[in-house]
């Protein structure tokens, strides 16, 4: 211990939260004689105003030079109180931050006695802690003012556009061979009557006219280096076998006499399209691909055109950034195969199949040669799942399925829509949709979460029946023309990108973000942001904002040139260490390297690179590993404290 260390500890009732179910004033009679105390307060809301002046006034007047808070979670206030002894002059490494409401009164609120008893230890281990502690300083390392913008959807062109307008130099990667993501593929907007064509058109040709911006596409990230402030990515660029000085007339015909057709994944497979394609005018940049996998190469499409090159090859690019942001989109829901009779009954769409049938038909609703007048549609399929993994509601379903059967029956004459939902949730002022809907004379069927509807078909009609809550439990039939499954978000499938940065994932498979209010767009990888519905389900305008929220993360932490890491990191002692190689492996970071130091191989930590976590402390035999802040002497002192509560 520190002989001349001064602690001030400070407990807080946090408004009844704590005081509630501790007995905070016990607390601070228990503390104020340990070792190197020489201040205790009780306050009503530590993170007041008023108390944080108290706090740099106390520092000064007492000379404290450790600072502990008792109050609630670190994740909320850890930073609000390093900020104060920082004020007062003190290191913020000299402060330590105590949970006794998550851990302690919330935790135990039927034991006001043994709350109490507790929290008593667990502020004694802090005081052991700080009369240890250090004063520490940030770890300093220098950033590339540019940023890597992964995924080229509405929310990677609109962080993009933000990032260059604020003077960083952004590269944006797609890896599909055009811009525009989910919305490329949508006509008309729930929120704005725009297409969806009309908006990423917008957000191209900004894109495209910022100088600070320059676009990848038909590229993938496949390997990373280096850390935050100095990623070293190398970029796959895979080639479309066309120049991009090509004549538009010329490649039409070309796409005319391509002999061979597949399934087209822009109209989810409901039409098809050739081996040399672009959805006209849909998407962005406006000249065609070869899908070389389906081609045959048979030389038909090169006759007519001579911008068509089969000689193109892959090509490697490597950058150095200082951030990355992540704004890599959603897949809809894939129903299994008889689903709600998908894939088994041929009447049986998704949503997503829906709108583009819609977006094909003028006068007629028709699908597969039939006119349809009737049609059912199912809600919350691939969401809130009783026995399934998406227990999450996707959010945007009923809006974007009501707004389309609304639009549907104002184009066409004589349709019928029949909701079979479990609830709408049509939230905030897309409700007027759903009134809109009930005024235009639509059904709504509401069956219990654990009883679905059920479809089935009979003599070569498509019946569909529900338990409906609405009528006293009646079962109800519809003769149905076409089903529509009305599908929710999935994380993507091809997670390579996240696998390579290590971003880890939520309950629901989505990206997960450090604190969904506090800090909303950061993960857990220094320098990595997210933005967008690869973080769970959200509409346009909550893809839009998450993506400025990224964007601004990104750009502060490479503007300075300079960034300030925490020194809480693994610490070797290369005496003791003889590489074995057992802390590169349990390392979730690839922190760790192997260097020659006088003809010893040892270990060597990436001070920009490790986050302290501490994996690598048990796994070495030789106890050749220490974390700096958290020493085995702190913590086996901490814990010597907390042993009268055992």
């Amino acid at each position: 211990m520190n002989e001349n260390k001064k602690t001030g500890v400070y407990i807080c009732h946090c408004g009844g939260n704590i005081s509630d179910y501790v007995d905070v004033e016990k607390v601070r009679q228990a503390v104020e004689s340990c070792e190197g105390v020489v201040l205790t307060k009780t306050t009503m809301f530590a993170c007041a105003d008023s108390n944080q002046k108290e706090m740099v006034d106390d520092i000064k007047v007492h000379g404290l030079n450790g600072v502990i808070v008792a109050s609630c979670s670190p994740k909320l206030h850890l930073q609000t109180f390093r900020a104060v002894v920082e004020r007062a002059g003190l290191n913020k490494y000299n402060y330590v931050h105590t949970n006794i409401r998550e851990q302690v009164s919330w935790a135990h609120s039927d034991n006001k006695t043994g709350a109490t008893e507790k929290a008593i230890q667990i502020v004694k281990a802090a005081i052991t802690k700080v009369n240890l502690s250090e004063a520490l300083t940030p770890i300093k390392v220098k950033a590339v003012k540019a940023v890597a913008v992964v995924g080229a959807g509405i929310a990677g062109m609109r962080a993009a556009i933000e990032l260059a307008e604020a003077g960083a130099d952004v590269f944006l990667f797609e890896r599909d061979f055009f811009v525009g993501g989910r919305i490329a593929q949508w006509d008309e907007l729930c929120s704005s009557n725009e297409t969806g064509k009309a908006l990423i058109t917008r957000l191209y040709d900004r894109v495209m006219g910022h100088k600070n911006v320059t676009l990848f596409t038909g590229a993938e990230v496949v390997e990373n280096l280096g850390n935050i402030g100095n990623f070293e990515l190398k970029v796959k660029i895979n080639p479309r076998y066309i120049h991009n000085q090509c004549n538009e007339g010329e490649l039409r015909k070309a796409i005319d006499i391509c002999p061979v057709e597949v399934p087209d994944e822009f109209n989810f497979n409901i039409s098809t399209r050739k081996a040399i394609y672009h959805n006209y005018p849909s998407e962005y940049p406006q000249f065609p691909v070869i899908d070389i996998k389906n081609c045959t190469k048979c030389g038909e499409c090169k006759k007519i055109c001579k911008s068509i090159d089969f000689d193109q090859k892959v090509e490697y690019l490597n950058l150095n950034v200082g951030s990355i942001l992540l704004a890599t989109g959603y897949d809809p829901y894939e129903p299994e195969e008889g689903e709600f009779g998908y894939k088994t009954i041929e009447n049986v769409v998704t949503l997503p199949q829906f709108k583009r049938i819609v977006h094909f038909c003028d006068e007629k609703l028709m699908y597969k040669g039939k006119e349809i007048k009737n049609i059912a549609y199912i809600y919350c399929v691939g969401s809130r799942q009783v026995d399934g993994e998406n227990k999450y509601c996707s959010r945007y379903c009923c809006t974007v399925n009501i707004y389309t059967a609304i639009h549907v029956k104002k184009k066409f004459k004589d349709i019928y829509n029949y909701h079979f939902n479990r609830g709408i949730r049509t939230y905030g002022k897309q409700e007027v949709l759903y009134d809109e809907s009930s005024c235009l004379g639509d059904i709504y069927l509401q069956s219990f979460e654990n009883d679905p509807p059920h479809v089935e078909e009979k003599e070569s009609k498509t019946i569909v029946s529900v338990r409906d809550i609405l009528t006293s439990d009646k079962t109800l039939e519809v003769e149905a023309d076409l089903v529509v499954l009305v599908t929710g978000m999935e994380p993507r499938k091809d997670n390579s990108i996240g696998s390579l940065l290590k971003i880890p994932k939520g309950r629901d498979k989505f990206y997960n973000e450090i604190h969904s209010k506090l800090r909303p767009v950061e993960t857990v990888i220094d320098g990595v942001t997210i933005a967008g519905a690869n973080q769970g389900p959200k509409n346009i305008m909550e893809s839009m904002t998450s993506a400025l929220a990224a964007a601004t993360k990104s750009f502060s932490l490479v503007d300075s040139g300079e960034l300030a890491l925490e020194p809480t990191i693994a610490k070797i002692d290369q005496h003791a260490c003889s590489w074995c190689n057992k802390c590169d492996d349990a390392c979730p970071y690839t922190a760790f390297s192997k260097i020659e130091i006088d003809g010893k191989t040892v270990a060597q930590v990436n001070e920009s690179i490790c986050k302290g976590c501490g994996m690598c402390l048990p796994v070495c035999p030789v106890n050749a590993i220490d974390l700096i802040g958290y020493s085995d002497k702190e913590v086996e002192a901490m814990i010597d404290a907390l042993i009268p509560t055992i």
